[in-house]
């Protein structure tokens, strides 16, 4: 069995072969159950919570349906851990044959699942975002963020970067780290007005309180949502939901987890069919994306087994090929 660390995943994949496994993915069909949440109790300090994300295919990360996997992402969420200068999130992954079980690869899970959500929003933006889309804004200055400036410039013509962040100096290190790469990047301070020029705004936050406000929206702009994962939690306001046309990473997850579109759904600001579509009937052909160059668009995101997966078979399969 192969482990595959950090560096080796950031080693072994590309923006073109992520984005597109997870299109393959998407289109042919992947059987993911409702992932499982556990809580786990401490005697002191806030409970954890593991989760185990499950899923299998027929078929490999190039569509090749002679081959076959299963995986499991296990994560486990523990609040109290900055105490200790711990990320909350960890978690790995595990793939394995499809037809024996044979566990194939143990793969680091908090880069992994980096790599498919930026790759999930960049599947979205090439459906939905115009294809002059030149000007970004990245809300957010964690370890995504600057995964989600590559993954949009791997799939439209960026030319300027800007990242807000509440702590300014987060906004600056992430500006650092994209300028070495070769990016044209900026960190700002006016989140409103940074939006207002944007042709693309991507946002990974931890936020419960709406940032893009409807009312800052250029015709033509593009809103893609990642950080939202309760619905509890929201990065967009009413009136940024009613002006887009909406479309989510999958129905059944979005529609119970998403609190972009929970909360004006609950408050009857928007009914489900609102909600034109997903990433299955996108890659697939079955919902029409983007229709016009003035329309406004909006993507909301709360990751799937299924995005694991595809990730899980690329990184293993290349690192195959690399010690081959």
């Amino acid at each position: 069995m192969k482990l595959i660390s950090p560096a080796e995943v950031d080693g072994l994949l590309n923006w073109p072969d992520m984005i597109e496994a997870i299109n393959n993915a998407f289109r042919q069909g992947v059987v993911q159950p409702v992932r499982h949440h556990h809580t786990v109790n401490r005697p002191d300090g806030a409970p954890s919570t593991l989760l185990l994300m499950p899923a299998w295919s027929d078929f490999d990360a190039l569509g090749d349906s002679s081959k076959g996997y299963m995986g499991v992402k296990i994560v486990t969420v523990s609040p109290d851990n900055g105490a200790v200068a711990k990320p909350a999130v960890m978690g790995v992954y595990l793939l394995m044959d499809g037809k024996t079980g044979e566990p194939k690869a143990l793969i680091d899970g908090q880069r992994l699942t980096l790599w498919r959500t930026a790759g999930a929003s960049a599947l979205a933006a090439r459906y939905l975002a115009r294809e002059d889309a030149s000007r970004l804004v990245v809300l957010g200055a964690g370890a995504l963020s600057g995964f989600l400036a590559r993954a949009h410039s791997a799939v439209r013509p960026i030319t300027q970067i800007s990242v807000w962040n509440r702590n300014f100096a987060g906004a600056e290190k992430i500006v650092r780290e994209l300028v070495a790469d070769g990016f044209n990047a900026r960190a700002v301070k006016d989140k409103d007005a940074a939006i207002a020029e944007a042709d693309i705004v991507s946002a990974g936050t931890l936020s419960s309180e709406p940032l893009i406000l409807g009312k800052h929206l250029e015709p033509g702009t593009h809103v893609d949502l990642i950080g939202a994962f309760t619905p509890e939690m929201r990065e967009s306001d009413d009136e940024c939901v009613k002006r887009a046309r909406v479309f989510v990473d999958t129905l059944d997850g979005a529609l119970k987890e998403g609190g972009d579109i929970v909360q004006p759904i609950k408050a009857g600001v928007i009914s489900e069919s609102h909600v034109i579509g997903d990433l299955f009937g996108l890659t697939r052909g079955t919902v029409e994306g983007r229709r016009s160059p003035s329309e406004i668009t909006l993507f909301k995101s709360v990751g799937a087994a299924l995005e694991d997966l595809a990730a899980g078979v690329l990184i293993y399969e290349k690192a195959v090929s690399a010690s081959a």
